[in-house]
């Protein structure tokens, strides 16, 4: 908000909680260290032995992380090319968020001594997901169609498929996690997924609000 604003009274209604960084290139660098971070903070305890291959925590780390990949794609585009500053800095926060998570997961995979990859088809780590998965997609996921629209849109309708295909993609993502947690009792596991889970509440709050905002403007 510029001084004019403030001294003219205008609000913003909606304002990230993280800081704001000018250049796309700075997004870059944080999203290594946010990896770099999530990876060490993984390995900070120790543990003997593991969770199986076949595990739902194997299985959650997995899927979570391509889940969180795709995530990340989407909150970067948004940063780049959305017209609307909140709709930017909150696809940055998104994606900075979720790149440390995953490396948080692929820690935990190489401390389990697990390949980041399995056998198991996605979703099989859940019960009854056979009706989770569509087209091969995990819930919430955009498709490859999807993806390619929002990598090609300009302007406006960047902000609004974003926040379209963001919102159904933090449901699928909460949705995932608190399986997880009804699940597992490694600890490191329910730590990360309630965390997980909290924060895309959050997010989907300030991302319906941001929807209004783009539908009265």
């Amino acid at each position: 908000m510029t001084r004019s604003e403030i001294d003219a009274g205008v609000e913003t209604p909606f304002t990230p909680a993280a800081a704001r960084w000018p250049h796309a290139a700075w997004i870059l660098v944080a999203l290594v260290l946010g990896l770099l971070l999530g990876a060490g903070i993984g390995l900070l305890v120790p543990r003997l032995g593991g969770p199986a291959d076949d595990s739902p925590e194997a299985g959650f780390a997995r899927d979570m992380s391509t889940h969180h990949a795709q995530a990340v794609e989407m909150g970067m585009i948004a940063y780049e090319k959305a017209s609307n500053r909140d709709v930017r800095f909150l696809g940055r926060d998104i994606a900075l968020t979720q790149q440390g998570q995953i490396g948080m997961m692929q820690a935990w995979l190489r401390e389990w001594s697990l390949d980041p990859t399995g056998s198991q088809p996605a979703m099989a780590w859940m019960p009854n997901s056979a009706t989770s998965v569509r087209n091969g997609l995990m819930p919430g996921m955009a498709t490859p169609q999807q993806m390619q629209q929002l990598r090609d849109a300009a302007g406006p309708a960047v902000d609004r498929l974003f926040l379209d295909l963001m919102i159904q993609h933090h449901l699928g993502g909460i949705h995932m996690a608190q399986e997880i947690l009804r699940l597992s009792d490694d600890d490191q596991v329910v730590d990360m997924a309630q965390t997980a889970v909290n924060g895309q509440q959050r997010e989907l709050t300030d991302m319906q609000s941001l929807k209004k905002q783009l539908q009265l403007s």
